[in-house]
């Protein structure tokens, strides 16, 4: 009987310990996460103060040069392209100090609508003050705007995540270095989306960015804030960075160019290819000339040492330009689509050759070979770096999808295919590529598909393709449910092919009288999101894809310039008809 006892006694008391352990461990482990995320909101709280200091110390110089220069012609100086902008610096009819305080009191004009900038680097105002012996290079004294990712010496490269805070760079990115050696002045730093896996542009440090044309727009991302900044007249040359479409959704957004080169053909430090936006082609060009430079072959011994062609850029050859109007995938809304077939009929005009062209298995390279490539890994990398974040709104239904079990994401990709197919694949590429040997298999897929598109264009004897691009600008939080409208712009980051946007028109009232009727090729429940997401556009910006074959940066750029001029030419001409 007092064994009994006693035995009872010790599985109650051993029970005791258990629970009280587990009740222990429970709160350790909620006092680990409520310290994580104290730690993360005093960083938050840093970073801001640290970007209102900046701001403020900014606007106080900006407010004394003007005391003291009261004949600045801002305006003026505001206006001109870069080409004229370099062309006078170097004559000497304008001077940098004149050019750099314009454009910081624009950027903090700009700033207070759209919310854009993330830090002005101060260190501009001492880099001001020496510019003068960097007279020969190519962008002496021009202000250069550069994305968040970018690495500045004694500045966090956040990515709108609070991981990456308080954690400074050692040094000047690369490009950064190139570009003060040509007498650029790097002077502030633009927003981001949260992990910069979005085409919105919001995250819990520093908040959303709106659209230059329209506030209740977004601006598209993830280069989102220099697509702002640009496009609202505050920087007239920047640096951004595209995984699936991050610099050319943003410049279609906000009315601006941009161009995405030849991965490995600029230094980058950023998991994603490098490249400029400005308000024109030619600023591209220059910047691309500038910055392929025996300094940045120096530096980074990894890019091939090709300089820029300017040969090939200005050519004026007729070229024979492949193009489709829907890629079976996504159809383009109706502003995008005219746009589009407006630019090939003054083409053809020009007398270039139009040849019809269709880009194989656009799904397959969507799901199969970008998002699962992104996804390697099943978002765990991204999901680690978020642990103690705020989840942002613009981000949250994605991170919702990543998190799912993995058997989960498996079987409602099965249960979902019969009636929601594109639902279904978006599930099946965020279970990633599964085993390492599945990786190797996946970068052989790649290389098999490359070479599958490029006989293709071989077939059709194509020197460049013209193809739609996603837009006109959405309605915030639309991106996060329409990840399959990448389609368009995520196939040349696969391809790696050289790809840029010039804008074409805008949206018109009839252009929305036909949207309330646009079904989309699958009339399923993406298609519905991207008729509700670009409603309500009239005004806003219209635009065009160019692209080229790997290595060919400067036909892409030639290719662009010529559509540029030839919508600028129909513009005046249809001008002095009204008149």
């Amino acid at each position: 009987m007092e064994n009994a006892k006693l035995r009872v006694l010790g599985v109650e008391l051993t029970w005791t310990i258990l629970t009280a352990t587990a009740c222990g461990l429970g709160a350790l482990v909620l006092l680990v996460k409520s310290f994580s995320r104290q730690q993360a909101k005093d960083k938050v709280l840093k970073a801001r103060h640290r970007r209102a200091e900046s701001l403020l110390r900014a606007e106080q110089a900006v407010q004394r040069y003007r005391e003291s220069h009261p004949s600045t012609d801002a305006s003026l100086i505001l206006s001109l392209p870069l080409s004229e902008l370099t062309k006078q610096l170097k004559e000497g009819s304008l001077n940098p100090e004149d050019v750099f305080y314009s454009y910081m009191e624009k950027t903090l004009d700009v700033n207070k609508a759209l919310n854009c900038c993330t830090e002005i680097l101060l260190e501009s105002f001492d880099q001001l003050k020496t510019v003068g012996s960097r007279k020969e290079g190519l962008l002496y004294g021009v202000p250069v705007s550069i994305k968040d990712n970018f690495g500045y010496k004694g500045h966090d490269s956040s990515c709108g995540m609070c991981c990456k805070l308080d954690n400074p760079a050692s040094q000047d990115s690369v490009l950064v270095e190139v570009l003060k050696r040509h007498g650029a002045i790097p002077f502030v730093k633009t927003n981001v989306p949260q992990s910069l896996l979005s085409y919105d542009c919001s995250n819990p440090i520093y908040g959303r960015t709106l659209n230059p044309h329209n506030l209740k727009k977004t601006p598209g991302g993830s280069s989102g804030g220099e697509g702002a900044l640009i496009g609202g007249g505050g920087s007239l040359l920047g640096m951004g960075s595209d995984i699936g479409g991050s610099i050319r959704i943003p410049a279609s957004f906000c009315g601006i160019c941009g161009f995405k080169p030849t991965a490995g053909r600029l230094s980058s430090q950023v998991l994603s290819t490098t490249g400029p936006m400005a308000r024109d082609v030619d600023s591209l060009a220059l910047c691309m000339q500038a910055l392929l430079c025996d300094h940045m072959f120096t530096l980074d011994p990894v890019v091939p040492p090709i300089p820029f062609n300017l040969q090939v850029y200005q050519s004026s050859r007729p070229l024979r330009i492949g193009y489709y109007e829907n890629d079976g995938f996504l159809q383009p809304s109706p502003s995008m689509a005219r746009g589009f077939r407006e630019v090939k009929a003054l083409l053809e005009s020009a007398g270039h050759t139009l040849v019809p062209y269709a880009p194989p298995r656009v799904r397959y390279a969507l799901y199969n070979l970008s998002a699962k490539g992104i996804l390697a890994d099943r978002a765990a990398s991204l999901l680690s770096n978020m642990k103690g974040d705020p989840v942002d709104p613009c981000l949250s239904l994605q991170i919702f999808g990543y998190r799912l079990p993995h058997p989960v994401k498996k079987l409602l990709s099965v249960l979902l295919k019969p009636l929601f197919p594109r639902v279904a694949d978006t599930l099946e590429s965020a279970c990633g590529a599964g085993l390492i040997q599945d990786l190797w298999k996946h970068n052989v897929a790649i290389e098999d598909y490359t070479h599958e598109t490029i006989a293709e264009w071989r077939r059709c004897e194509m020197d460049v393709l013209l193809c739609p691009m996603l837009g006109p600008a959405y309605n915030p939080l639309y991106p996060a449910r329409l990840v399959s409208s990448l389609a368009n712009t995520v196939i040349y980051n696969v391809l790696n092919f050289p790809a840029g946007v010039v804008p074409v028109s805008t949206v018109t009232a009839e252009d929305e009288e036909e949207l309330r009727h646009y079904n989309g090729n699958f009339g399923d429940i993406f298609d519905k999101n991207f008729k509700q997401a670009v409603t309500g556009s009239e005004g806003l910006p219209v635009a065009v894809q160019c692209v080229a074959l790997p290595w060919q940066d400067e036909l892409c750029l030639r290719f662009m310039r010529e559509v540029e001029q030839l919508v600028k030419q129909n513009k005046v001409k249809e001008e002095e008809e009204v008149r």
